[in-house]
């Protein structure tokens, strides 16, 4: 209401004597009160139109407080009691109370539902459930910004919880269950704890792997005999203990081993019996092996102590002994064979007494030893005693012959019998008869004497005095002397070889008759002992030393004792043999892990006794062996802990390893059961817990390492809390605000006291008045302060150009915050009305916008300032240069909507069209600064932003552009030709912005690091000729001189990123023309030679690019300044030329991204060289750079005539548009007239601006608002031969619209090109792999959409490229980027 208007109420009221100014004094002040907040009712008194007024009032207060009262009540319930059901109640009013309390409720819906969902999922996480997931889409609509980031973070949170799980488990099923050791957990993309769990899992299982492996090698080596290793692994705990005890199993063993090995070496080596193995310290089954052993060794002693005894009677002549010990097997075999031996030995003693005593006693010669039923040695020694007897008897009667020939003095008899011995005595006896003959009967006599009776053979007669006769018979008697000394002294050198058994002697003295015979008997003998001993030694040594069973003794040609003796060798070594391998193959099945097998093979004895003891271990190996399995089986397999092995009737090692087993198992059961209490606790949010159970080892390093988790997220997750609910708040709190002094006052009130400071200040950088509002480069006169806390008023820094003071200076030199710490008593006082004291610390923190100072704040406190005050102003100052720079742009955004409002007014005189343009484009604006305000947010979230802010600014520019371009057609002639220039002005106007946002793309992708470079093979002519065709023209139309020359010596390819050098020099060579109003422009191209890297990173081999003009000149202390973003050499060029000051920016990093960078010089009034130094080959690539010989000719008459699509120019060149009416002829005219077009664009405005484009080219057009409209529109109209599908709408977004099309197979050829005005790298390949046929971003070309157009309804005769319709058309690929100017 108007003063004026309020003047007539009060007149007509004190007319009418019903309101007088007194009553409506406290309606006024209780409107003033409300409008502060407070919302206290008036009291009703009086009547008539001020009751009215004041009830009415009190109505509003009522709802007021009703919806205040609401919120609170909502907020309390959610806040104290976490209550998500709550709602506000209906409000008493209509309208809009009702809408604002359902809108309330239903963002809270919104808040609450994706929560709740979030929590679904957490629950089922906490419940071991990895399945779920948090649905994207609330039913109505996809979720987006921070709930559909909240979604995607828990999905991501489950998902590695789920590969976690995964791949635990599969190195738990690995290892535990089948046995597989040396498996590792594979998890990919986990960090932080993840990560910490997954290398103590995989550190856990690669010990169990060594140490287990270790424990294996051992019982390996002890199952294959070797007991000389030990688990020597590190371990602690239950595998400390289970390494103990295999490392005391192989020290009883090699105990038990070493007492048998010595008995049986005592007995069977050394023969000496009676030995018995002595164990200390063992006990079950090693006990009772010892004393099988030493059963078995005092068995043995007493059978062959007996056997002994019997062999000795024998040796001794007593023949009435036999063997009675008890025996089996072979020793039984044995016992049955001496017996045996006995009673042939004694029947072979009877007749050999008999004849004894025939021919001895009784005198009569030539009785003969009848023994029947025996062969062999026996046989031979009954025909050795006929042939003694007989020898005998010829002896005697040769004998009494010669003795009855002396007798009667025949002095020519003598005898000639062989004699030994007692014979021989008698022979010589007899010789010494004779009288005559005394002195060579007495030297008989003493030769007889030694041999027969001394043995000392070798003695000679000597008779002196004798001849004739007698001397030939004392020569022949020690003849005879002789020869039989070297023949029995041979003999009994064989023989004493044979006794120590040496078999490798014979008798090989002369011999003849009974002698040689004696002699062939008894080589005869020795060579069949040694092949009988060579047969027993080979399957000895087969059997015993190499291992090699089933061995049998071949000895050809004996018989008898021989022969027994070697087939009883045989029987023994199969009978032993089948027992050793049927026990081997029990014995290595059970070391294979196979307990089913048994001893099935016949014996006796103690091998009998030791396939009941491998048996009886085989069953209670398999009985342990079930039980461990099912035991490991439940807690490693199926997760039920708790579970304890029951093996029934064990004792000894295998009652302790059972028991050990089960404690390994109580023990894991009690500490998984504590670590996944705790576990569970942190996933549901409860991080006062920790794990107390009792651990060693990895075990309880991991408790170590989950309590330290937990404590350090107990930690992280306060201090985040902080840093982001603070964050947000103050954020929050800078939006909507336009003041500076505003926001600074008011981040001091919130910050100072937020970080325990109590003394703030905040400068702003102090910009020129003239350009205050457009300009945010550094100031040129200082620092201003313009808000403060505790601190004086009115202080101003006074600097040049930048801060010049001490610390302030500083950190706006190095960009970094400076934090100073015990601050000198002197430097601030802080005071208050009690009194002042100094600071301790102090922080100066510099606001940088984009690498920019736009002010400075200091802090100081009496505290120290902690490591998350510190994180917080590192985040915040981002957020609030933002804020600053965003009211900076507004300001400057308010300039620009008072100029297009201004124009507007104009056209809205002239045109209806035009006045719904000038509505959109205030609209435009409006949208433009509403997006703008969105700036506040942090930088974490910039890229999308970006994103988003590019979709959003070209849609509105599509249209704008569009209707813009058909009213600057006028193709009716309704316009003068000033409102014509006016919409080429908006036309030009924001083809502008459009360049400003894709520098601005640019730049933050390359601060983002996300600018690709694609290096390839690249010609340089291609190069060249690019540059010819874009740049001759436009050096034509302004007059200048154009050259391009290349040295002798330039490669002729290179190996780079083609776009992106052509991006370059459009940059350099468009800012040569612009500013260069006479003169020349000249492009030179060089190789150079850089062995030390000056002007490139890689490579020694490099290319300069030399952009030369005759321009307007850059100072010497400018260039550095221009290759900053927005700046350009002075305040001057920039209102005359125009241009964002992006281009050297963007170029300089692009050129660092190919490995090379930019170098400058200048000289104001003369011209400017700038010189793009790049390598021949990209860096990091492998390709192989051209040789020298390879190189370009050196004539720009070589250039390609063919011309390559124009970029677009700046300012002055701006390419005049091409009119429709040009794609109303020629092959456009046949082509596109009737051709129905399906739009599928949430956006009506561009449906609006295209359905008017297509129009004039005579296309109908159907439109659609999402996708699934888009779809019901093609089944209803079967006419439609194109669709120009958006990408980003509701409902149903263009890429699930172009799959879901391209799986009908009626529109699987139906043409799609896709559009978008997000133009984002990877778009375009993203929409052809989804089905579009081609691809054109927002804002749309017109002639560049029209070409599209024609190639994809008459693709036969299409042309090539950029060559159809015959307006400039934009290069094929991504989007090439408009020149960007100084």
């Amino acid at each position: 209401m108007s003063e004026n208007r309020a003047t007539r109420v009060l007149e007509d009221g004190q007319k009418d004597g019903q309101i007088r100014a007194s009553e409506l004094r406290p309606l006024l002040a209780a409107m003033t009160a409300a409008r502060d907040g407070d919302f206290r009712r008036l009291p009703e008194t009086g009547e008539g139109v001020a009751a009215e007024l004041t009830a009415v009032f009190n109505q509003i207060m009522d709802r007021s407080t009703h919806f205040n009262g609401e919120v609170q009540r909502v907020k309390r319930e959610l806040v104290r009691h976490g209550r998500l059901d709550e709602r506000l109640s209906a409000s008493p009013g209509q309208g809009d109370w009702t809408t604002r309390v359902n809108d309330v409720n239903q963002v809270l819906d919104a808040l609450v539902a994706p929560a709740a969902n979030a929590t679904r999922v957490l629950d089922a996480v906490a419940g071991g459930d990895l399945t779920q997931r948090v649905d994207l889409h609330d039913g109505s609509r996809q979720l987006r910004g921070d709930l559909r980031r909240l979604g995607r973070a828990v999905n991501k949170m489950v998902d590695q919880l789920s590969l976690f799980t995964g791949e635990v488990t599969r190195v738990a099923r690995e290892v535990g269950t089948e046995g597989r050791l040396g498996g590792r957990a594979k998890v990919q993309g986990l960090s932080g704890s993840w990560r910490d769990v997954t290398e103590a899992v995989n550190t856990m299982a690669s010990r169990l792997t060594a140490q287990v492996r270790d424990i294996a090698l051992v019982t390996t080596a002890v199952a294959r005999g070797d007991l000389t290793r030990t688990v020597t692994v590190e371990a602690t705990g239950e595998l400390l203990e289970l390494k103990l005890t295999v490392n005391t199993m192989v020290d009883q063993l090699s105990a038990f081993a070493d007492e048998v090995t010595r008995v049986a070496r005592e007995v069977g080596t050394e023969g000496q019996l009676g030995g018995r193995a002595q164990v200390r310290g063992v006990s079950g089954v090693w006990k009772d092996l010892t004393d099988n052993v030493n059963f078995m060794a005092s068995n043995l002693t007493s059978q062959v102590r007996n056997i002994a005894q019997v062999t000795t009677a024998v040796a001794n002549g007593d023949l009435s002994q036999k063997i009675t010990v008890d025996a089996q097997g072979e020793i039984l075999e044995l016992k049955s064979t001496i017996n045996t031996m006995v009673d042939q030995l004694s029947a072979f003693a009877d007749e050999v007494t008999r004849v004894a005593r025939e021919v001895g006693t009784e005198g009569n010669l030539g009785g003969r030893a009848q023994v029947r039923g025996v062969s062999g040695v026996w046989k031979d020694l009954t025909d050795n005693v006929n042939f003694m007897a007989d020898n005998l008897t010829s002896q005697v009667r040769n004998i009494a012959l010669v003795s009855t020939a002396v007798a009667q003095g025949d002095l020519g008899k003598k005898i000639t019998v062989e004699a030994k011995g007692e014979i021989l005595e008698l022979k010589s006896t007899i010789n010494t008869m004779v009288d005559q003959l005394s002195a060579f009967a007495d030297e008989v006599t003493r030769v007889a004497r030694e041999v027969g009776t001394e043995g000392n053979l070798g003695g000679q007669a000597q008779v002196r005095g004798v001849s004739g006769v007698w001397k030939d018979l004392t020569d022949n008697v020690n003849f005879m002397a002789l020869n039989l000394t070297s023949q029995v002294r041979n003999i009994a050198q064989v023989t004493t070889a044979v006794a120590n058994g040496d078999l490798s002697k014979k008798i090989t003295v002369d011999a003849r008759g009974e002698i040689l015979e004696l002699k062939d008997t008894v080589n005869t003998m020795v060579q069949q002992l040694r092949a009988f001993a060579d047969e027993v030694t080979r399957v000895a040594r087969e059997v015993g030393t190499d291992g090699r069973l089933g061995g049998r003794a071949q000895v050809l040609g004996v018989s008898g004792v021989w022969r027994d003796l070697t087939d009883n060798v045989n029987y023994m070594a199969d009978n032993l043999t089948s027992q050793v391998r049927n026990i081997a193959q029990v014995t290595t099945a059970v070391a294979n892990g196979d307990l089913s097998k048994k001893i099935d093979v016949d014996a006796r004895g103690e091998i009998l006794e030791l396939k009941t003891a491998i048996n009886t271990m085989v069953d209670t190996l398999s009985s342990f062996s079930s039980e461990v399995t099912r035991v490991a089986r439940e807690v490693g397999s199926e997760g039920q802990l708790g579970g304890q092995a029951r093996v029934e009737g064990v004792y000894g090692t295998w009652k302790r390893l059972t028991t050990n087993v089960n404690e390994l198992a109580s023990n894991l059961t009690t500490q998984v059961r504590a670590i996944a209490e705790v576990a569970s606790a942190v996933a549901q949010g409860d991080m006062s817990r920790s794990i107390t159970v009792e651990t060693r080892g990895e075990v309880a390093e991991l408790k170590d390492n989950i309590n330290l988790m937990v404590a350090n997220l107990r930690e992280t997750t306060r201090a985040k809390d902080w840093l982001e609910s603070n964050l947000a708040r103050l954020a929050a709190l800078m939006q909507g605000h336009r003041d500076l002094m505003e926001v600074a006052d008011l981040l001091l009130r919130e910050l100072t006291p937020l970080v325990n400071a109590q003394y703030g200040a905040f400068f702003l950088a102090d910009p020129d008045e003239e350009s205050a509002a457009l300009r945010t480069t550094v100031p040129a006169k200082g620092l201003a302060f313009i808000a403060g806390y505790g601190s004086a008023q009115g202080a101003t820094v006074e600097t040049g150009g930048l801060p010049v003071h001490g610390l302030v200076r500083q950190a706006a030199r190095e960009k970094k915050r400076i934090l100073v710490e015990e601050a000198p008593p002197d430097y601030i006082k802080i005071n208050s009305g009690l009194g002042e004291a100094a600071p301790t610390s102090v922080v100066i923190i510099p606001i940088l916008f984009e690498d920019k100072l736009l002010g400075v704040i200091e802090l100081a406190s009496f505290s120290r300032f902690s490591d998350v005050h510190l994180a917080f102003f590192d985040q915040f100052v981002n957020t609030i240069a933002v804020a600053i720079n965003t009211i900076i742009a507004n300001s400057r955004t308010e300039s620009l909507l008072g100029e297009s409002q201004r124009l507007a007014m104009q056209l809205q005189e002239r045109s209806d069209e035009l006045q719904m343009q000038q509505a959109e484009l205030q609209r435009s604006n409006a949208e433009l600064e509403e997006k703008a305000a969105l700036l506040a947010t942090s930088s974490q979230y910039k890229s999308e932003f970006l994103a988003n802010m590019s979709h959003e600014l070209r849609t509105p520019l599509n249209s704008l552009l569009i209707l813009a371009r058909l009213l600057s057609d006028n193709p009716d002639g309704h316009l003068t030709d000033q409102e014509v220039q006016f919409a080429t002005t908006i036309h030009r106007s924001g083809s502008d912005l459009l360049q400003l946002i894709n520098d601005i793309l640019d730049l933050s992708k390359i601060e983002a690091g996300r600018m690709d470079v694609r290096p390839k093979k690249l010609p340089l002519i291609k190069l060249l000729d690019y540059v010819h065709a874009t740049f001759r023209p436009l050096t034509l139309d302004r007059g200048l001189a154009f050259e391009v020359s290349v040295g002798e010596d330039v490669p002729r390819e290179m190996y780079s990123d083609e776009q992106r050098l052509q991006q370059i020099l459009r940059n350099l060579l468009s800012n040569a023309i612009k500013f260069t109003a006479t003169g020349r422009v000249e492009l030179r191209v060089n190789r150079v030679k850089d062995p030390d890297h000056h002007y490139v990173r890689d490579g020694d081999e490099v290319i300069a690019f030399s952009v030369s003009d005759t321009g307007i000149g850059i100072a010497a202390e400018k260039l550095p300044v221009i290759f900053e973003a927005f700046q350009q050499a002075d305040g001057t060029t920039n209102r005359k030329y125009g241009g964002t000051g992006l281009g050297l920016s963007i170029s300089r990093e692009i050129a660092g991204l190919l490995g090379g960078r930019i170098v400058a010089e200048s000289e104001p009034g003369k011209g400017s060289t700038f010189t793009l130094y790049v390598p021949v080959v990209s860096p990091g690539h492998s390709a192989t750079g051209p040789t020298p010989e390879d190189r370009a000719l050196p004539v720009p008459e070589q250039l390609s005539a063919e011309p390559y699509p124009a970029a677009h120019d700046a300012d002055e060149s701006w390419p005049t548009p091409t009119k429709l009416e040009a794609w109303q002829t020629g092959r456009a005219g046949q082509v596109l007239p009737g051709r129905r077009v399906l739009i599928v664009d949430d956006d009506i405005r561009n449906v609006f601006a295209l359905t008017h484009v297509l129009g004039r080219v005579g296309m109908p057009v159907l439109y659609a608002e999402n996708g699934r409209e888009g779809i019901e529109t093609l089944e209803r109209n079967p006419d439609v031969e194109l669709v120009l599908m958006d990408i980003m709408m509701p409902e149903m977004d263009g890429y699930e619209t172009i799959s879901a099309i391209r799986r009908t197979p009626r529109w699987t050829d139906l043409p799609i090109v896709a559009l978008t005005a997000k133009a984002m790298p990877g778009d375009r390949e993203k929409s052809i792999a989804r089905g579009a046929n081609d691809y054109v971003p927002k804002p749309v070309d017109v002639d560049q959409l029209l070409t599209v157009v024609c190639d994809l309804l008459d693709p036969e005769v299409a042309e090539p490229k950029n060559t159809v319709g015959p307006g400039p058309d934009a290069s094929e690929g991504e989007e090439v980027p408009p020149t960007i100017t100084e």
